[in-house]
């Protein structure tokens, strides 16, 4: 941490004490019945903030799954409108995704990855610089897509970093299960770019090694493939029951004496970048926007019911036609 700058340190400290923050706030609004549904980040602030914030929002493009909140905030994207993709206002939220260069949740898993190679390729043969990062969890790197988007990348030098989560559990299967060999990150040899492992819960190493990466595309080294190790400590989503696949000790385990936000607070106060009334007030700070952020979100208007039918096809089609007339119909009683 002594390598990094202060005031960088700092502000991936703010970040991820924001991000867990409006974490439990989510969590909170979906046992209200505000969200129908939400997917926790917690555990995983570090892998998440860290890998956004070594990106430039000006050139860049992110790809993201459904888990990402942290990179949105850490990123920039107006969080209110990312947030309200968990609400269910709007197909992928009330954010720009062109503006923010964020794009929408994603929950094809694997499905960001190939967009990634896709933008990447054309941001290349329009004399761009621009990197993009795609995420995707252990359990996508066993998917068709994820495999031949890497072989691709590859193949023609794409600007892509590859960034893997590895939180040990693809929804309730084991990495053991599922990961041959056991790394994700091992497989970049045969794709013909470097591959990474990283600590996902160090936020100063995961900086480091996205850094890095982003710089090798940006100059025309093409992908790397990044693995970082990290764990899912709350359920896959609000529906799931981790306790019927895995012992509660494991997942305390890494609440207790690897979470992420608690290493890096020990590594900023360790490295004198800042002492507990800095972060005393960044705590402050943080929890006073989660609120603010679950007050846009929970108070947003829901849009009107005849959305259900617009941007479903170019243009309309009878059978839609006829749904939009009995729909107005049956409003209009």
């Amino acid at each position: 941490m002594d390598h990094l700058r202060p005031d960088l340190t700092r502000a991936l400290y703010q970040a991820m004490r924001t991000a867990r923050d409006l974490d439990a706030e989510a969590v909170a609004l979906q046992r209200q019945g505000v969200f129908p549904a939400y997917v926790s980040v917690r555990g995983q602030e570090a892998a998440q903030v860290a890998s956004a914030t070594a990106l430039d929002p000006e050139r860049d493009f992110v790809f993201p799954t459904y888990r990402e909140m942290a990179s949105a905030l850490a990123y920039g994207v107006d969080m209110v409108g990312y947030m309200a993709s968990h609400r269910a206002l709007w197909h992928g939220g009330l954010y720009d995704v062109m503006a923010s260069r964020f794009g929408a949740v994603n929950a094809v898993v694997g499905g960001p990855v190939p967009h990634a190679v896709g933008w990447a390729v054309g941001e290349r043969l329009r004399g761009g610089d621009g990197v993009a990062l795609s995420y995707f969890g252990d359990g996508a790197s066993s998917e068709g897509d994820v495999h031949e988007a890497m072989n691709f990348a590859g193949v023609f030098g794409a600007p892509v970093v590859f960034f893997c989560q590895n939180n040990r559990w693809a929804l309730s299967v084991p990495n053991e299960r599922q990961v041959a060999g056991g790394s994700v990150a091992a497989r970049a040899e045969g794709y013909g770019m470097p591959g990474a492992v990283v600590d996902g819960n160090d936020a100063g190493a995961v900086y480091e090694a996205t850094a890095e990466a982003v710089a090798r595309a940006r100059s025309g080294g093409g992908p790397t493939l990044i693995e970082a190790l990290t764990y899912r400590v709350e359920p896959h989503s609000t529906s799931d029951d981790p306790g019927r696949y895995r012992e509660d000790t494991e997942a305390e385990h890494w609440r207790v004496h690897r979470d992420p936000v608690a290493l890096l607070r020990a590594a900023v106060l360790a490295a004198g970048h800042a002492d507990e009334a800095d972060l005393a007030e960044a705590d402050a700070e943080a929890a006073g926007r989660a609120e603010e952020i679950r007050d846009g979100v929970a108070g947003a208007p829901e849009p009107h019911g005849s959305e259900l039918f617009t941007h479903v096809f170019r243009e309309t089609t009878e059978e839609l036609t006829r749904q939009h007339r009995t729909w107005q119909e049956e409003v209009e009683l």
